[in-house]
């Protein structure tokens, strides 16, 4: 990669400026800790090295005559003392805490009176636990100092005060801290840019190559590839990156699986219900034909006989087409089941009733068992209705003559189970899991003669919409039982 291109990246200025931005304030802030704790530490260790000055001015001179200041012995060793130390400033309290004498302009004294309490506890306290006092010169700003009890003839007539950090000592101070600042600001500054600078690359550069790393796998999975996915990140914002691209991959191939599934059961439904409409429409064509050509020469019984054949060949169109219909609406959701409470049992009866006459043509035992007292059911009669008539429909194409049908009703916990039973060819158990899918063909003898329709699939749908499941148990060459359960109110 080249500087131009490092240099043309946003991404690797704003890393760069954050950090460069993040180590200025940490260098900010480590300038002043670092001074206000080289003055503390100045500030002990001053109070520690001189704090025994006014102890030794008490105990070798003798301050106080007579009560009072003696000034023609003190002046001189005070005097000698400041100029050997400028910070120190000597200062003679009474007992009250009262300035009686100090070897200092007189003008640059501001106070004449300093917090005796702070002298006696100075005095009391140990090492490293002294406290601030008064400074005359500047008052309300504590400053460090010494303090000593002076004594004639064992009783006290006043102190020692000495203040360690006079004005020029704090001018100095302020030299060195201004210096001391600008020197750790430059070094920090410098510092803070050289490891911004650093930190940027090597994270642009890492962060880029996993970037590169997730681009690869998603420019595979424009190419055609939908087994790539995203791996080796799992946490972070990279990690929701890589999950997001992953589920979103897995969704559309997911779609996609469906949408071909959907063209090719399309396919496969255009194919079937082709053929279907074709070999009714087939039948009535040839016999119109003929009926036509052959009008004059056709006795009545022929006549009748075709007509009945086209007629019959026309109810079998219209039932398809209806089905067809139907199925439609229901994969579009376009029926809403009217729910309400029904006898399950009286509208299996009346179903049933209905079928008797095609029973007996075909020679099919048909019964319905059902114990007395059911609950009632709360589902949409009408579509009930249906559910059973294509049950029914579909055992009387697979049930042989001396066969049965029987529709059986029992109370469960949550509602009422029905099952429709025949004792027809039955189902293998490769085609058992396919017999509900739209238009698909059985591999049997029989099943290639009479197909399985849509009708099946016409009673998944109306039960998912009552949230029922159906079951079927089927033994090849002992018949065929279809269960599902409808909820009571």
């Amino acid at each position: 990669m080249s500087v131009r291109t490092i240099k043309g990246n946003r991404l690797f200025w704003k890393i760069t400026a954050v950090f460069t931005g993040l180590l200025i304030v940490l260098g900010i802030v480590f300038v002043v800790i670092a001074s206000n704790f080289s003055r503390t530490y100045y500030t002990a260790a001053h109070q520690e090295l001189y704090g025994d000055i006014a102890r030794h001015l008490a105990t070798f001179t003798q301050p106080f005559k007579n009560g009072k200041p003696d000034t023609s012995v003190t002046h001189d060793i005070i005097h000698s003392t400041m100029v050997a130390n400028p910070s120190v400033e000597v200062y003679l309290l009474d007992t009250a805490g009262n300035i009686k004498d100090y070897v200092v302009p007189d003008k640059t004294v501001q106070i004449h009176q300093v917090n005796i309490a702070k002298v006696k506890q100075w005095i009391s306290a140990g090492n490293m636990h002294r406290p601030m006092g008064d400074n005359p010169k500047q008052p309300g700003e504590p400053s460090i100092f010494s303090a000593a009890p002076v004594y004639e003839k064992g009783r006290l007539v006043g102190y020692v005060y000495a203040v360690l950090a006079s004005e020029k000592q704090k001018a100095i101070l302020q030299s060195l801290d201004n210096n001391l600042y600008l020197r750790l600001a430059s070094y920090m500054f410098y510092a803070a840019l050289t490891v911004a600078f650093i930190v940027g690359i090597v994270t642009f550069f890492l962060i880029t190559d996993s970037i590169c790393h997730i681009a690869g796998v998603v420019r595979r999975f424009k190419e055609g590839d939908y087994t790539a996915r995203i791996e080796g990140y799992a946490k972070g914002n990279l990690g929701m990156l890589t999950s997001t691209f992953n589920e979103m991959a897995d969704v559309i191939v997911d779609n996609i699986d469906k949408i071909s599934a959907t063209d090719k059961f399309r396919q496969e439904l255009i194919a079937n219900v082709s053929h279907d409409l074709r070999t009714p429409l087939s039948i009535m064509q040839g016999y119109v034909e003929t009926l036509m050509m052959k009008k004059d020469e056709l006795v009545a019984t022929d006549r009748e006989k075709y007509l009945s054949i086209v007629y019959d060949s026309n109810r079998k169109l219209s039932v398809l087409v209806e089905q067809l219909f139907q199925y439609a609406k229901l994969e579009a959701n376009l029926i809403t089941p009217q729910k309400e409470s029904f006898m399950i049992a009286d509208l299996a009866a009346d179903i049933m009733m209905a079928y008797q006459l095609k029973a007996d043509e075909k020679m099919i035992r048909l019964s319905i068992q059902a114990p007395d007292n059911l609950p009632l059911v709360f589902a949409d009669i009408s579509l009930t209705e249906r559910v059973l008539q294509n049950l029914l429909d579909n055992a009387f194409k697979f049930t042989p003559a001396g066969g049965a049908i029987t529709i059986l009703l029992t109370e469960t916990y949550a509602g009422v189970k029905v099952a429709v039973t025949d004792t027809g060819m039955g189902i293998s158990p490769e085609d058992l899991a396919h017999i509900f899918d739209r238009y698909k063909q059985i591999h049997s003898r029989l099943a290639e003669t009479k197909g399985m329709g849509i009708g099946l699939a016409i009673v998944k749908k109306i039960l998912e919409l009552h949230q029922a499941a159906i079951v079927v148990y089927s033994e090849p060459g002992k018949g065929t039982t279809f269960n599902f359960e409808l909820q009571t109110l």
